[in-house]
């Protein structure tokens, strides 16, 4: 699946080293891959928040936001962050505690040197994509 990454994600990614970059391409191409399988959640919107790149459910309103970007400046790592004051972290650990790294209550970390554990994390997104859906589905 090839997207047109629009010019204000290139920017922000724009002097990150090209592994680290590859891997947020492709973590990127999955929340967009994970909201186009659900109706529910209509189209997203991606735009910068704190200057990371962001999604956002405006029409459906039917997720919280996920954020995507480097970890801690860090040339290896990588994340995708939730609401800190969702339950989403403590949710992803109860089901992948054994697959997924994590940090406090709102990021899930991956090492640019390892494969993406691609199962996991679309589940993930898609339990953050429809966040706000969870009572009434």
């Amino acid at each position: 699946m090839t997207e047109t990454i629009p010019e204000q994600t290139r920017a922000a990614w724009a002097d990150f080293p090209e592994g680290l970059t590859s891997k947020l391409r492709q973590l990127r191409s999955l929340v967009l891959e994970v909201a186009k399988g659900d109706p529910a959640v209509g189209p997203l919107e991606e735009t910068l928040k704190w200057g990371e790149v962001a999604f956002l459910t405006p029409g459906t309103k039917s997720g919280t936001t996920i954020r995507i970007n480097r970890h801690k400046k860090s040339d290896d790592a990588y994340a995708f962050y939730v609401h800190c004051q969702t339950d989403l972290i403590d949710r992803y650990k109860q089901l992948y505690g054994d697959r997924l790294t994590f940090e406090g209550n709102r990021a899930v970390i991956f090492n640019a040197k390892d494969r993406l554990p691609v199962d996991a994390v679309k589940h993930c997104i898609a339990m953050a994509l429809t966040y706000h859906l969870r009572d009434s589905r």
